[in-house]
């Protein structure tokens, strides 16, 4: 003879046998997406970084010799090394700027809505606009520059190094913070305000609220945002083309630009393809670096930083 178990209790187990995580049906549609769209695509330009190929007829297999050819072109490595530059300069500026906008863009300031969407602006601006943009106001002959030479000189910010990468920095700072800024934002909102209640009975100000509670709170995104940054700064393309065309010279020739110039202008799709094998490995490397000092993948509390 058989008992029932009491209705409105479940036997032991039963739960965890219930709840779980989906079926490996739900993840297709996305794993068919990335497969057909990203990692397809790598294995061709994988394949083709082996080849010479000018776009026209059929690729013809070469071997190692396209990157026999990387190893010893010392524009390739000068990309690497500003592209280098470039992110590490895009991460060090945007990440304080997009922080404290963000955590004050969380307040409840009355003002903090109306200003927060002026901040935003940069966000619904194509990075080709953007460019084009402070093209016109940097322009040596007629923009900002020629009428203040008392603070910029000769004015031809993009005559020389040093002045194009700050340049370079500036506009990617400008066009990007609001993006990282929002995810800030977001992630301040979501600090369980208890945690401020407590800080304020024993004593603490803003500024030490700030460092002993939010800015634990933020390590997750923190990680997160620096992660975007680093991808999007090895990646950067149309700001340097239009800017600065890779110049002066090659002063400002990154990775990506240079990988644009092989195969559209010097029609080498075959070493271009090699560069941009090596722009996937590298953030790819970089990234998973960035997660593995910081303990990101070890995090399993979003209150573990407190």
């Amino acid at each position: 003879m058989t008992t029932r178990a009491p209705q409105g209790r479940t036997r032991p187990g039963a739960a965890d046998q219930q709840v779980g995580r989906p079926g490996v049906v739900w993840a297709l549609p996305a794993a068919l997406f990335f497969g057909l769209f990203a990692l397809l695509p790598m294995v061709l330009v994988l394949v083709l970084s082996f080849t010479q190929w000018s776009g026209l007829g059929s690729p013809e297999f070469v071997g190692t010799e396209n990157w026999s050819r990387l190893l010893d072109d010392p524009v390739m490595l000068k990309s690497i090394g500003l592209s280098l530059l470039l992110t590490a300069l895009g991460v060090v500026t945007q990440t304080p700027v997009a922080m404290l906008l963000g955590v004050w863009a969380a307040g409840h300031q009355w003002n903090r809505a109306v200003l927060s969407a002026i901040f935003f602006v940069p966000l619904l601006l194509s990075a080709a606009a953007v460019s084009v943009l402070w093209r016109a106001v940097l322009d040596p002959n007629f923009g900002v520059p020629a009428q203040m030479e008392w603070l910029f000189g000769d004015g031809n910010l993009f005559g020389n190094q040093s002045t194009a990468i700050a340049v370079l920095v500036f506009v990617s700072l400008w066009q990007f913070t609001p993006l990282h800024a929002l995810i800030y934002q977001g992630a301040a909102k979501a600090v369980p305000p208890m945690l401020y209640e407590a800080a304020e009975i024993d004593g603490a100000g803003r500024v030490r609220s700030f460092f002993a509670i939010t800015l634990p709170q933020l390590r997750n995104t923190m990680i997160t945002s620096m992660i975007l940054m680093i991808v999007g700064g090895l990646t950067t393309f149309d700001t340097v083309l239009i800017l600065t065309n890779g110049g002066p010279g090659t002063d400002t020739t990154i990775t990506a630009f240079y990988m644009y110039q092989k195969a559209f202008r010097g029609f080498d799709f075959g070493l271009a393809s090699a560069i941009a094998v090596v722009l996937v490995v590298a953030a790819t490397a970089i990234s998973l670096v960035t997660v593995r000092l910081s303990g990101y993948d070890k995090m399993r509390s979003e209150l573990e930083g407190v």
